[in-house]
């Protein structure tokens, strides 16, 4: 390569580097596009209000006498019949009781993990998959609140790091253990005496441990008798008249049905008698559906007395009287768009007609420009949402449509997309 040829090379790369640092400088200063990322968001027409649980209870109760052992959990169904509770002399044998199922949840433990089968059937990388498994269960259920699942998950990540220690150290033998264990629970039970009293479920229904004094003043038949300022002065720490009731050993709800009162904004939502929806509730980390029984705004629709009735009775319910609600009416996904994006385009489109035979038209759309590149192109919106900061688009609108992770452009482009 001789001296000129070099020359030549030279100056043309120091001219394409002139553009280059020109071309990025222009664009920065004159194209200088902002944009916003189109992502999937989800929103819902939502009110939340304090409501009030109402439902068809009568207290149980006993002599008041004695240590009350419960056999049942709150929110548990029972049949006619049903152990509800047994009454001891002191609270010596219910400790004893509580021991002996210790000893028995651990006695089952270790016998299955020294059961043959088990440990034969059992690969190391299997239960290692397993236990990383359940501990993304264990960490669900305790951001859920979902308690009662979180302890059974417990157990079995205790089984499952036991079992991979036992097929991972052969050496390692439970039977002594078990042996133990069976003594000890042997000599328990011969300290066990007959409770003085067994208290039964008179009916089918649900049972609650505790009372809160509203049993008799919340009632499903006088529910449409309640007035905004009673249901305000409901509170979840109870009237204050249960301390009184030495007897009471708890109460049974009937049915499946109760219902939820309060007084909420209806101009999002325009509920309607029968109108279904759904509620999220305070101590529950999972939607519930409900039905509306009856509404009443006395003109103000942003002060509308309202009854839901639920069919969905739960353990975290049946502990409150009064607590925080949501209630959706519709959830709506899409592509979240800036209102600051919007632009309208007129687009030539070819129109088919039922014989065949095709003509074309203008149509003046709503869309937004996004980066292509260095370049701005128009794409179409499918509105499904409107609010007062932003559209949702359609997340399946097809060719044309604005589509997920497009590089929207919120500042930088004219209505003509210059």
């Amino acid at each position: 390569m001789n001296e000129i040829t070099t020359r030549i090379l030279k100056a043309l790369l120091l001219l394409f580097a002139v553009v280059l640092v020109f071309s990025i400088v222009y664009h920065l200063l004159f194209q200088g596009y902002r944009t916003e990322n189109a992502i999937y968001y989800e929103v819902s027409d939502a009110s939340v209000f304090q409501g009030v649980y109402i439902r068809n209870e009568s207290v149980e109760r006993f002599s008041g006498r004695g240590a009350v052992r419960y056999c049942v959990s709150d929110g548990a169904k029972l049949g006619v019949g049903s152990v509800i509770a047994e009454i001891y002399e002191d609270e010596k044998q219910i400790d004893l009781r509580q021991k002996i199922a210790e000893k028995q949840a651990e006695l089952q433990r270790l016998t299955k993990i020294e059961n043959p089968g088990t440990s034969e059937n059992a690969q190391p990388n299997h239960l290692a998959s397993l236990i990383a498994e359940q501990y993304r269960s264990l960490v669900q259920q305790r951001e859920r609140g979902n308690y009662s699942a979180l302890g059974e998950s417990k157990q079995e990540m205790t089984v499952l790091m036991s079992t991979y220690e036992k097929i991972t150290n052969p050496d390692l033998d439970l039977s002594g253990q078990i042996a133990d264990l069976k003594d000890e629970i042997a000599i328990l039970k011969s300290q066990q005496t007959e409770p003085l009293h067994t208290v039964r479920a008179s009916r089918s229904a649900y049972f609650v441990s505790f009372i809160d004094g509203y049993e008799d003043a919340l009632t499903v038949d006088g529910i449409s008798r309640l007035t905004p300022e009673q249901l305000a002065a409901v509170s979840d720490e109870g009237s204050g008249t249960q301390d009184g009731d030495v007897g009471a050993i708890g109460k049974l709800i009937d049915g499946y049905a109760w219902y939820i009162a309060g007084v909420f904004d209806n101009t999002k939502l325009r509920l309607s008698e029968g109108d279904t929806a759904s509620v999220r509730l305070e101590s529950l980390g999972r939607k519930l559906t409900v039905t509306v029984e009856s509404l009443v705004s006395a003109g103000d629709i942003t002060k509308t007395q309202a009854v839901f009735r639920c069919e969905q009775l739960t353990h975290e319910v049946v502990q409150h009287r009064t607590e925080r609600v949501e209630i959706l009416r519709k959830t709506v996904a899409g592509i979240k768009v800036p209102r600051s994006a919007i632009r309208f385009k007129e687009l030539e489109e070819t129109i088919k007609n039922e014989d065949g035979t095709t003509y074309t038209q203008k149509t003046n759309y709503m869309g937004v420009y996004v980066r292509i590149g260095e370049t701005a192109e128009f794409r179409k919106l499918d509105i499904v949402y409107e609010d007062e900061s932003f559209y949702l688009s359609s997340l399946n609108a097809g060719k044309g449509y604005v589509a997920l992770y497009d590089d929207i452009i919120v500042r930088g482009v004219a209505a003509d997309g210059s």
